[in-house]
């Protein structure tokens, strides 16, 4: 059988453009890296946080959508979803997973798994104590990332306080127990510095919502100088604005180890600046995705602060901000 030249050049080239077309089809295939992002919180309320991440990404040359995926899961304040949200992402074989929030939502995680890597950011307890990590400085297992080691601040907190409300004696706090972090700080942190600026603190706990008119009522009657109110777990989270506004109606100068509560009425906030700490989680997930392994890459401590003074709310309580604290506002609310 004789083959005419033009199909000669025809199966030439079919020869030849055979491989370029199976490395096109093995590129398109080529599955993009997910990051699975839990949150402690809703999705309006993580918006701030999780955006600063998707920038910092982008700024390292990670864009959404192109060579990047995310899966989000909300728990929406509730903690016992914390498992359950876990299991999806794990299921779902992401290369790494964000946990956005406290010590026993990271655990939730490394419950799920022990391979895929875990950035944690936000996380309030010291996570040598809470068993995440073997060490800071060597993490040893598949969690890494940010902490903020908030009960340490508590001392800071109250001195705050105590500055701008110079005739501060009695100290009320609220917490839920059920939050580890929170619990050791009112009971180790903020009684020693209270011990220190000469201060009484009595707290007072909140296991559920109906929790809080009976404490208020008593707060009532007790008439404290000024109110404590550490970092928050999902409880405190839904409440907060109630919280924020029962102490404007009382006039009670209040300070917050969460940004919310000053958003939401209260006097001072003084913490990490939650926006800087979710930026340097980009450079966890960079340096993962290029083949560091988590436990080799040490665990940092949030490294910038903010004061926040809500200057609104201290002139409706009738309160006069030292100029001098007020000068180191990082931000002020008029």
């Amino acid at each position: 059988m004789k083959v005419r030249p033009q199909c000669l050049v025809s199966l030439t080239l079919c020869v030849m453009l055979f491989p370029l077309c199976g490395s096109s089809v093995a590129q398109q295939s080529k599955r993009v890296p997910q990051i699975g992002y839990l949150s402690n919180t809703d999705s309006a309320s993580e918006s701030t946080r999780s955006d600063a991440l998707r920038l910092a990404l982008r700024e390292l040359g990670y864009v959404e959508g192109q060579n990047i995926a995310t899966e989000y899961r909300y728990a929406e304040g509730k903690a016992d979803r914390y498992p359950q949200l876990a299991a999806e992402l794990v299921r779902l074989n992401v290369n790494i997973i964000v946990a956005a929030g406290a010590d026993n939502l990271v655990r939730a995680v490394k419950n799920e798994t022990k391979t895929i890597p875990i950035v944690m950011v936000g996380a309030g307890a010291d996570p040598v104590e809470a068993g995440l990590v073997k060490s800071l400085a060597h993490p040893g297992g598949n969690v890494t990332g940010i902490t903020n080691l908030g009960r340490e601040l508590g001392g800071k907190r109250l001195e705050l306080l105590k500055e701008a409300v110079p005739k501060l004696t009695r100290i009320a706090v609220l917490y839920d127990p059920a939050v580890p972090a929170t619990a050791l700080e009112v009971k180790k942190e903020i009684a020693v510095a209270a011990r220190a600026l000469r201060l009484t603190v009595r707290s007072w706990e909140v296991r559920d919502a109906a929790a809080f008119e009976k404490v208020f009522l008593a707060l009532k009657k007790e008439r404290p100088d000024g109110l404590y109110m550490p970092r928050r777990g999902p409880l405190i989270k839904t409440n907060e604005k109630h919280i924020a506004s029962f102490a404007l109606t009382s006039q009670l100068p209040s300070v917050y180890g969460y940004r919310g509560g000053v958003e939401a009425g209260g006097l001072l906030y003084y913490g990490p600046n939650e926006a800087d700490s979710f930026r340097r989680v980009a450079y966890y997930v960079d340096r993962i995705l290029n083949g560091a392994k988590p436990a080799d890459l040490p665990v940092e401590q949030a490294a910038k602060f903010d004061l926040v003074i809500n200057l609104k709310t201290a002139k409706q309580i009738g309160l006069i901000i030292p100029p001098n604290l007020l000068a180191r506002a990082d931000r002020v609310i008029k």
